[in-house]
């Protein structure tokens, strides 16, 4: 059983990591409150993406600016208003509801309004709790308030002073229990329909009609440790402004309204104009192309009463919360969901997919969808966090992916180049075998000698010499763009131009070839540093046109090149002494910027019909600016020169054939060498291997092998040579000889 679940969690890593990881961050933020503020924008954008309805039960008498104008005064005498109570009162409507402070009398008419007070049963005035008292709370009208037809109409705005939620009741100061305005205003209208609260046991809810009501929580919807005092709930608008049937203060007082125009309808009177201050942002405030628009008090009223009476009478679900727990797992299942969509679309490559972009645009507008078709049921479902649960884990999951692509582009880019890797991955069609004709620069390197150095060298040794030298070579050969196309032992091969297109390609290989040359110093630190011998490197560059791909068989497949210009590489390579770099001429023609050359030749290389010009490259200009600066061999004249054989190299093979020779001058880099046959004749370049015969020289000198090569006559009886190889006796012996 632990061997499944241990091989499942490894299936499903990626999902089993990023699920919970990226869930736990989204709880904690919105735990904190951070993501209350975009929850509140979402609830508002998915109100006002419902249809709007109004409510024929409920009219407004608005109070508006060319009434205010008309009547001369801001305040209206209580005159006014006694006589539109007396004309809306005659047409029988079920309640009127005004939404006008009067606590304190307002002449004229103050005895007319007291009257009309007293014989109006179905008048509810009002009343502010909320804020300091005697500072911020105002009083009902002494004699509606004696009546008891009075209803608290305080409103609640969130910190974002927009109004989602709606006061049902409220504690009064001596602790008494008051209905809010547009409750008392929905209960008088249902009671003409028989309907009434009935309490639900010992809770708080209470249900009216076809609606129980329970109390808002401090945690609903998006909210987080919101004040919650009193018997609040969330208003679920019909829409936006100016939606109910509204007609002016005027159209009452000159008697301008039909008939039966109040009759059986819940009516509000109250003010409608900005000089009243009393308007308030709501969920429809904001539009995305428009300035916002707020809301007149009375019509948030209004919203409330017809939010009450349809559900009690409609059935039109209030808006609901789930249970904490539920949002929970909510948000984790989407969390899981993007993470999910990501992990079974992964590849290699971990970078851009349009398949990824598409499935999480999908989920996402899925996840609106959703909500927002919840929403129109009553319920409100967080989200934003599921919305950021749900990118964060698809992110999570590519970022594990990638990071996975790198491991894999570190492991694979030491044995194929960083180039290759990522075009392996990227495009995974390219693994298929195949190739494709391309001119590329190639540059091979290789160490003079190191044949017999790795002999006098424990295995061990050996491979930590290569990586220490290889790991310069790397360096400088990455950040001129090459690709290493491979290690043959202590020789590098690299491709300029392949995979990757370039245009200057010549360019970078010789500018690779003097930097790599100029890092050699600090190669031969760390040897010295490690008591290990020093080392000289060779270079050769061609450029030509070769195959490039994938090369092999199903079962084992390799990214290289193969052409007679790889071939021609290897043999100018073949033609170098240590820190030398030899060029063909075709790859000199091509270089753009400005070239150095020391020195050029003629050599036909075995297998090559014809004869190749190369060239001596020591530096190279802008964007560049390399130079070689090469010490001068000081040649010391001696005075019993030292008896040699040597032998003549062909390739890998050493002649048979021995001849004598002397060594009359001596460097710690070369000699002269003087051959004792007159028949004996070395041309420029020819490779050499050279045994000691000297009375003075050690035993291990002179059973050692010298490895030189040919680089210039002196006459038609001397010629200059370069040691490529020896062994650390033979330098120490050498350096004693000069030294004396």
């Amino acid at each position: 059983m632990a061997h499944r679940w241990k091989h499942w969690f490894w299936q499903w890593r990626g999902v089993a990591i990023a699920t919970p990881t990226v869930a736990l961050v989204v709880l904690l933020l919105r735990t904190a409150g951070m993501l209350q503020a975009l929850e509140w924008r979402a609830y508002d954008q998915f109100l006002r993406w419902r249809p709007q309805h109004t409510d024929p039960r409920i009219a407004i008498v608005g109070i508006d600016e060319e009434d205010v104008s008309l009547l001369g005064q801001s305040i209206l005498p209580d005159e006014i208003y006694a006589k539109v109570i007396q004309t809306l009162r005659a047409q029988k409507p079920r309640a009127i509801g005004l939404d006008i402070y009067r606590d304190v009398p307002v002449e004229p008419g103050h005895a007319e309004l007291v009257e009309v007070f007293t014989s109006t049963p179905n008048l509810v005035g009002i009343r502010k709790l909320a804020g300091e008292t005697g500072r911020d709370t105002v009083a009902a009208s002494p004699i509606l308030a004696e009546l008891g037809q009075v209803g608290v109409n305080d409103l609640l705005a969130d910190a974002d002073n927009t109004v989602r939620r709606g006061m049902l009741q409220a504690t009064g100061p001596e602790g008494d229990l008051l209905p809010s305005f547009a409750l008392y205003l929905a209960l008088l209208y249902l009671d003409a329909e028989g309907v009434g609260p009935e309490m639900i046991g010992e809770t708080d809810n209470w249900q009216l009609g076809k609606t129980i009501f329970r109390p808002f929580e401090p945690n609903d919807g998006a909210y987080v440790r919101a004040n919650a005092e009193g018997y609040q709930t969330l208003i679920n608008y019909r829409g936006g402004a100016q939606l109910f049937e509204t007609v002016p203060l005027r159209a009452v007082l000159n008697d301008e309204l039909p008939p039966d125009w109040a009759r059986d309808r819940i009516i509000l009177v109250g003010p409608v104009s900005e000089s009243f201050k009393d308007l308030f942002f709501t969920p429809y405030s904001s539009e995305l192309l428009a300035l916002p628009e707020q809301m007149p008090g009375v019509e948030i009223h209004a919203n409330l009463t017809s939010q009450i009476l349809s559900a009690a009478l409609d059935g039109r679900p209030l808006i609901r919360s789930w249970p904490e727990l539920l949002e929970v797992l909510w948000i984790i299942g989407w969390a899981a969901l993007g993470a999910v969509l990501t992990w079974v679309q992964r590849d290699t490559t971990a970078g851009f997919r349009p398949q990824r972009v598409w499935s999480l645009c999908l989920a996402a507008l899925s996840l609106v969808a959703i909500t927002h078709a919840l929403l129109v049921l009553g319920w409100w479902v967080p989200v934003v966090p599921p919305l950021i649960a749900l990118t964060g884990a698809t992110v999570g999951v590519t970022a594990y992916l990638a990071h996975g692509a790198n491991q894999i582009r570190r492991t694979f880019g030491r044995y194929l180049s960083d180039q290759v890797v990522a075009n392996l991955l990227e495009y995974p069609e390219k693994l298929k075998l195949g190739g494709e004709n391309r001119v590329i620069t190639l540059l091979t390197s290789d160490i003079r000698g190191f044949t017999s150095l790795s002999e006098r060298l424990r295995p061990e040794q050996v491979v930590e010499v290569l990586n220490l030298y290889l790991g310069f070579m790397s360096d400088v050969i990455n950040r001129y763009g090459g690709t290493i196309d491979e290690f043959m032992g202590d020789g590098i091969l690299v491709l300029f131009g392949a995979p990757n297109h370039q245009s200057d390609a010549p360019d970078r290989a010789v500018a690779c070839a003097i930097a790599m040359q100029q890092v050699m110093p600090q190669v031969n630190q760390v040897m010295r540093d490690r008591s290990f011998p020093e080392l000289e490197m060779g270079i050769g560059i061609n450029t030509g046109e070769v195959v490039v791909g994938n090369i092999g068989s199903e079962k084992r497949t390799k990214y290289s090149v193969i052409g007679s210009a790889v071939n021609l590489a290897y043999r100018i390579e073949s033609y170098t002494t240590g820190g030398q770099i030899l060029v063909s001429d075709h790859t000199l023609q091509q270089v753009v910027s400005p070239v150095q050359v020391q020195d050029q030749q003629t050599v036909h290389p075995k297998g090559v019909k014809l004869p190749l010009t190369i060239h001596d490259i020591k530096g190279i200009g802008d964007p560049y600016n390399l130079t070689l600066t090469a010490a001068a061999m000081q040649m010391v004249t001696l005075a019993n020169p030292i008896t040699v054989t040597y032998a003549i190299l062909d390739g890998k093979q050493v002649n048979d054939q021995t001849t004598q020779g002397m060594l009359v001058k001596l460097s710690d880099k070369g000699a002269w060498l003087k051959p004792l046959s007159p028949d004996s004749t070395l041309t420029k370049l020819t490779n050499l291997r050279l045994s000691v015969h000297s009375s003075h020289a050690p035993a291990e000198v002179s059973q050692a092998d010298i490895y030189a090569k040919v680089q210039s006559t002196i006459d038609a009886s001397q010629c200059q040579i370069v040691f490529t190889a020896r062994s650390q006796p033979v330098i120490d012996w050498i350096k004693s000889r000069l030294a004396t």
